[in-house]
């Protein structure tokens, strides 16, 4: 009864204080409630997670033109903010990854793989314009604040301890790699769009690529083989926005209109490495090879293979999965050991089996386990291998089947597994990544001819549409450049 009272009494103190600490922002003309988080706390916060960002997104990409372009870009958006003095950062992220973000304090990053998409200067512009807003407005802190506040509440109501209340406060990159409200991502829109304007550019680049964006979801989709609709997408999970809300931003401040720069942007794109690095292994087709690491390894026919920071996966029809890693060897040298006693050593692994890949050490065992691969979801098969290919490091596959599937593809794995083997350092030298080029069409020239000539084994005309932000039947102009993907 007592601890009630207190409660009400903090609550009453609390609640005031709240609805005091309040500024109004000079862009948007709010109220911000930004009482947990100062700008110099964004500021120090930003140059702590900065880092962090790095190790979570490939680094920085290290290609001195596109990251001055992005950060003069940039720079001339602050200038025409309502903030021009104000400190940001611009970071171009060595990842596939399609994907903007902006951190407290004026961090800002844009991916590689989000470059390559946009088709003009005053789409990238609209992309940071974006993020800018974020950081103008404050949005990070007003949530951080929030968060803080339903937090304390928590803590005082059910009379959790301190060290509670600072794992509530303590939040981390997560909270502002979260998506915003859909009112903070129009505000963000309705401040991007007027950057743009100020600068001089075309605010309807936002829409154009937004509508780029939704295709390369789709896009996603088909080469996953699940439904567009709930095809993952980095960029709209931090994202919530619409054609029709960019739209009405633009439309509030005037309709479009400005520079576009097409070419100019173009030419900053020609080498830009598109997808995966291989620093981080690349996928060709069916075969993963990590020319830093020396080794390769090649999935079953009809398995597509997706390179994340995590992990490789590889999908197969009716519910059939392989996922590779690796992990250190800690201070165990034999593969069997590490399978039992670390790996998993509360499992029941059943048929457990020393092996010998191409010279390495290895050992496998099967296990059963409930789990959702694709559209499937109930008892999965799984055969896990434990391969000791160097000094430091134990590589590891999972290989997932319904039970109704396993046999049909015992011997698909096995050739998996005994494809995976080291590379000399010739053949290691010899993998190079993907760019993107620039193609003048010629008489004659379509798009579906084109796309024949990229390095891909399916979907080369839709992949070539949505790399050129270009509808189905659009037709292509001669002398129009157009983006490629070559080797």
């Amino acid at each position: 009864m007592k601890l009630k009272g207190r409660a009400v009494i903090a609550l009453a103190w609390l609640l005031p204080a709240v609805v005091a600490c309040t500024s109004v922002n000079p862009a948007t003309g709010n109220e911000d409630f930004t009482l947990f988080m100062s700008p110099a706390q964004e500021a120090r916060i930003g140059a702590e997670e900065h880092t962090k960002i790095l190790d979570r997104f490939g680094g920085v990409y290290d290609d001195p033109k596109i990251g001055g372009y992005v950060a003069e870009i940039g720079g001339r958006l602050v200038a025409n903010s309502e903030t021009p003095r104000a400190p940001f950062r611009f970071t171009v992220l060595n990842t596939p990854e399609v994907n903007a973000f902006a951190l407290p304090g004026g961090y800002v990053y844009v991916t590689r793989g989000l470059i390559a998409l946009a088709n003009s200067e005053s789409e990238l512009a609209g992309v940071l314009a974006h993020e800018i807003g974020h950081v103008v407005a404050r949005h990070s802190a007003q949530r951080y604040s929030r968060s803080v506040v339903a937090g304390i509440g928590g803590a005082i109501l059910g009379a959790i301890t301190n060290e509670e209340i600072g794992q509530i406060a303590s939040l981390g990159s997560e909270l502002y790699l979260s998506s915003f409200s859909r009112e903070q991502e129009f505000e963000s829109d309705t401040l991007g769009v007027r950057y743009l304007r100020r600068t001089g550019y075309d605010p309807g680049g936002m829409a154009s690529f937004l509508r780029t964006l939704i295709a390369e979801k789709a896009l996603n989709g088909k080469l996953a083989g699940v439904d567009p609709n709930v095809a993952a997408s980095n960029f709209f999970a931090t994202h919530p926005r619409t054609i029709d809300r960019v739209n009405r931003a633009v439309a509030q401040a005037g309709g479009a209109g400005g520079v576009v720069r097409r070419d100019a942007h173009l030419d900053n794109l020609a080498g830009l490495v598109f997808g995966d690095d291989p620093s981080q292994g690349i996928v060709r087709g069916r075969e993963f090879i990590h020319p830093e690491l020396r080794f390769r390894f090649e999935v079953p026919p009809g398995f597509r293979l997706l390179n994340t920071a995590e992990a490789v996966f590889a999908r197969g029809s009716g519910g059939a999965a392989i996922k590779f890693d690796s992990a250190g060897r800690e201070t165990h040298p034999d593969a069997l050991v590490y399978l039992r006693e670390i790996w998993m050593p509360k499992a029941r692994l059943e048929r457990p089996q020393r092996l010998t890949i191409n010279g390495m050490d290895a050992a496998t065992a099967t296990m059963r386990l409930r789990g959702t691969v694709g559209n499937y979801s109930g008892p999965l098969d799984v055969r896990l291998l434990a391969i000791v290919a160097g000094n430091r490091e134990i590589y590891r596959f999972m290989f997932m089947t319904p039970p109704n599937r396993t046999a049909a593809l015992r011997e698909d794995f096995q050739r998996t597994t005994f494809s995976f083997r080291r590379l000399s350092d010739r053949e290691a030298a010899l993998v190079q990544p993907l760019t993107v080029e620039l193609f003048k069409v010629r008489p004659g020239d379509t798009s579906q001819s084109i796309a024949q000539g990229l390095p891909y084994d399916d979907f080369r005309h839709e992949r070539f549409l949505v790399l050129n932000g270009l509808s189905p039947g659009q037709p292509l102009t001669l002398g129009q450049r157009v983006k490629i993907i070559a080797r």
